[in-house]
């Protein structure tokens, strides 16, 4: 019995060295032989053409604001007509007494352009210096969503994880990238929806990537749930919603928006 279970084991052994010789055998020919066997050729990426310049739209960009019109926005408050914020000199300004304004279609995943500035002649301090916020997914007719928020901190104090580039109560900014009240800045966004289980349940959470004036300030960042004022986030399940834009209540000048496209990944 001794010598057959000795024999039994060298056989096992003697298996395991030849298929052990053969995967290497395989992985040094792959590594030094065909450059074929790693070679992919399918599926083709679409062909997509760049803009002249990062903030231009690429080819097949949806244009959520051409300059001219608000033909792609609603009211929050009311879906069913079009968005009354002021346009004129290729730029929308904010109108507190219209309330916020949101896209007529909804998106999940997606890369996001939009440019703001917040006016020269600025007043106010902390949270009501030309606060304002985009709501990256968006739910209800208030502030209901996943806010980016928009805020003068050039030279302007408050809480971090409520200035400019945060995601609003959850996210500090990796950095201080505002320029001056009265130049353009810009939100580069990439943005992945959460998804739900049949039962209502978090199946995975929101993610998102911001680059505020070039600068990295939200890197993959698992969101905790939608944005909440006071307390702690929490999901709610939703699919497909729209991108909202903030008409925020405090006593400073209106911020303005410009070059605004989106591409749904």
């Amino acid at each position: 019995m001794l010598f057959l279970a000795r024999k039994q084991m060298l056989i096992r052994f003697s298996i395991a060295t030849l298929v052990s010789f053969v995967f290497s055998t395989q992985f040094v020919n792959a590594q030094q032989g065909d450059p074929a066997l790693t070679e992919v050729y399918s599926p083709v990426p679409p062909v997509v053409t760049p803009g002249k310049t990062n903030s231009d739209a690429p080819s097949d960009a949806i244009i959520l604001f051409n300059g001219k019109n608000l033909d792609e926005w609603v009211l929050s408050k009311d879906t069913t007509k079009t968005a009354t914020w002021k346009v004129a000199d290729g730029i929308i300004t904010v109108d507190k007494a219209s309330g916020n304004i949101q896209t007529k279609k909804s998106f999940m995943d997606y890369q996001l352009h939009i440019e703001w500035r917040i006016p020269s002649n600025i007043t106010g301090s902390g949270q009501a210096r030309g606060n304002s916020g985009v709501f990256l997914a968006s739910e209800g007719n208030g502030d209901g969503g996943y806010e980016l928020q928009v805020l003068d901190n050039y030279n302007n104090s408050t809480y971090v994880n409520g200035q400019a580039g945060s995601i609003y109560k959850q996210a500090i900014p990796l950095a201080n990238a505002n320029k001056k009240p009265g130049e353009w800045q810009s939100y580069d966004v990439i943005w992945t929806a959460p998804r739900f289980n049949d039962d209502g349940s978090l199946k995975s959470p929101a993610r998102v990537t911001v680059i505020f004036n070039g600068v990295l300030v939200q890197n993959n960042f698992e969101l905790k749930g939608q944005t909440l004022y006071i307390g702690q986030p929490f999901y709610k399940a939703h699919g497909a919603s729209p991108i909202k834009l903030q008409a925020h209540g405090d006593k400073s000048e209106p911020i303005s928006y410009r070059n605004i496209w989106i591409r749904p990944l």
